[in-house]
């Protein structure tokens, strides 16, 4: 039996599963199409979400037309999909394995086996499926020996296996390097299908001998006891709380990194070069990350990420931090380009690696420390002495270099310039270490932090606001919009009510949105191409009418911005503000992070009297 001929489908029709070591989505007809094994950032072994002819998959569906439901359950990111067919009905419930995700697992990673597991329960009448695998190695670039089993198939190269297991036994077919069978499930009968990941020296028997209802129950258990943790009982609850999840599901838990998407080269615009990989750990989104879970309860999150900071610090104590890293601290990222691969809907190149790893990106400092002053005053935490020498670099680095032209906040791949946002965040670097020290967490050079403080204060006030064009402006001494400007409030650099604020978010609302929804710029920035709206722009815009005390517009744009997620409520990087459709790499930490901080900031002006505005 042959599979279907594939077709791209929209990337909101995939759910996320995760295991907090790598991802998996799964789309609405049953096709896994995209997960990296054993790690994120490791090589596809299933990628048709970015080459529909050539991509490997997983799919267990319907054999023909069909309706479908889907929901996580109320224990984590357990899918439950039901399909419904002329003939019958049927349950199909996915998940990757989780180990214990309530208590820090730093350090403990099982490189032998990882598991993603599907159980199909006949509902009504007799159901006609399909079973589909075909796994390409490492993005297609390694081969492999696939054969048949008794009870499944077997893929290996020199390195790794895959096993696929089936319960109860099946008859499959194997052709050109594809697998199948056609199932039929009647009322009231279950099976399973099981797939084992393992290096080249794991045995068969090491990966298939666990009992999968017994997995399921502890996944699922593991899960309750991390929604358990969760505070937040404010307005958009249910949304705050998958934005949580996901999260979760994008940090590697074996050293407290986390990535900021779990796909590459999904594209910013169908058929752009806009392609980018994300399966890394940027400093920044960590940062924000780790803020927004612990403003909800998750402590423990924040204090991996400090712990890998810390680590990381100490391994690189001659020179500068990098922006970003691999997931267990590598510093290696080179680009690549797959040119055998088709891209998303004809979006190439697909790329491997990301060469904004060697930028210069100077509001990295401020994120980090903004990130530490917050979290471990709440926690009433001491600073170890390798984070603190950490942050003191950071803090050095901010006082000595602000003056530099960098590449931003919005990694442009055009020349450095004087970004008005990486100002910013120098400001609020050097801000928060004063407080570290004040607060008795910190020590350095205080008379230089507070005088350059001051001096990059007074350089934004004076030429990163543009009086003509009543905004602040994307670099000093320019007259360009750029939706960062929106992070001053944020920050405690001016209240939203100060009049400079109040004409900057008018002119970005006018000048630098569509239908509600905010891009990041409109200048040029060394790439061809353009994109949609962003999604943490058009968040921080939530935040700024909140913070002005306009919480109908607020909330009103809040849930715009949400009704374009997924229907399991999950957000990519971008919104194409016409069509609707997400863009960019999907789900999105940073797009999340800011539903969270948004749902909190709304909470918070809510709580005062009035609704007052921020002063």
């Amino acid at each position: 039996m042959s599979a279907p001929s594939p077709t791209y489908r929209p990337i909101s029709d995939y759910a996320l599963l995760g295991n907090t070591h790598t991802a998996a989505l799964v789309g609405r007809d049953g096709s896994i199409d995209w997960c990296c094994l054993p790690h994120f950032d490791s090589g596809a072994v299933f990628r048709r979400l970015i080459d529909a002819e050539r991509g490997g998959f997983l799919r267990l569906g319907p054999a023909g037309e069909h309706t479908s439901s889907r929901r996580y359950g109320e224990d984590g990111p357990v899918l439950e999909t039901e399909f419904t067919m002329p003939g019958g009905r049927v349950r199909v419930t996915d998940f990757m394995h989780s180990a214990r995700i309530a208590q820090s697992r730093l350090g403990i990673d099982d490189p032998h086996c990882h598991r993603l597991l599907r159980r199909v329960d006949g509902l009504a009448g007799r159901a006609t499926l399909d079973l589909v695998f075909r796994p390409t190695f490492d993005f297609a670039r390694i081969p492999a020996d696939i054969r048949l089993t008794p009870d499944g198939a077997r893929a290996s190269t020199v390195a790794e296996i895959l096993l696929l297991r089936v319960t109860p036994p099946t008859r499959l077919e194997l052709n050109n390097g594809t697998v199948s069978a056609r199932l039929e499930v009647h009322a009231g009968e279950q099976l399973w299908v099981v797939l084992s990941h393992g290096g080249a020296q794991a045995g068969n028997d090491s990966l298939v001998t666990a009992d999968p209802e017994a997995l399921l129950e502890e996944t699922r258990r593991h899960w309750r006891e991390w929604q358990a943790l969760c505070t937040y009982e404010g307005p958009y609850a249910p949304q705050v709380r998958r934005s949580a999840m996901v999260l979760k599901l994008l940090s590697f838990a074996p050293t407290g990194a986390l990535v900021a998407a779990p796909t590459s080269s999904l594209p910013e615009q169908i058929g752009g070069v806009r392609n980018w990989d994300y399966r890394y750990c940027w400093l920044r989104d960590a940062a924000l990350v780790l803020h927004a879970l612990m403003s909800i309860g998750y402590h423990e999150a924040a204090m991996d990420f400090f712990r890998w900071l810390e680590a990381l610090g100490e391994s690189e104590s001659e020179g500068d931090l990098q922006i970003m890293y691999r997931l267990d601290g590598g510093r290696d990222l080179p680009e690549h380009e797959l040119h055998h691969l088709a891209g998303y809907r004809g979006s190439a190149p697909v790329r491997t690696g990301n060469a904004a790893v060697g930028q210069k990106q100077l509001d990295v400092y401020g994120h980090v420390l903004d990130a530490a002053l917050r979290c471990l005053e709440e926690m009433d935490e001491p600073i170890r002495p390798g984070l603190r020498a950490v942050l003191r670099r950071l803090a050095d680095r901010a006082a000595a270099g602000w003056r530099e032209p960098d590449h931003g906040l919005w990694e442009v791949r055009g020349p450095p310039q004087q970004f008005v946002s990486s100002k910013l965040m120098c400001w609020v670097a050097l801000d928060r270490a004063l407080r570290l020290e004040a607060a008795g967490k910190l020590q350095g050079d205080v008379r230089a932090w507070r005088r350059e403080r001051d001096a990059v204060r007074a350089a934004i006030l004076e030429q990163g606001y543009d009086a003509a064009a009543g905004a602040f402006t994307q670099v000093l001494g320019g007259s360009a919009l750029d939706a960062s400007a929106l992070l001053m409030p944020l920050v405690g650099f001016l209240p939203a009510t100060d009049e400079r604020m109040v004409s900057t978010v008018r002119c970005i609302a006018e000048q630098l949105s569509a239908h509600g929804l905010v891009y990041r710029y409109r200048s040029e920035d060394g790439l061809a191409g353009g994109e949609a709206t962003f999604a943490i722009c058009s968040f921080w815009m939530v935040d700024n009418l909140a913070l002005q005390g306009r919480l109908d517009e607020a909330c009103t744009l809040f849930e715009r911005i949400a009704a374009f997620g997924s229907d399991l409520g999950l957000l990519s990087e971008e919104i194409d503000p016409v069509g609707g459709q997400l863009l960019g790499n999907y789900p999105q930490g940073f797009t999340h992070l800011a539903l969270i901080q948004s749902a909190l900031t709304i909470d918070a002006m809510q709580r005062r009297p009035s609704g007052s505005a921020q002063s």
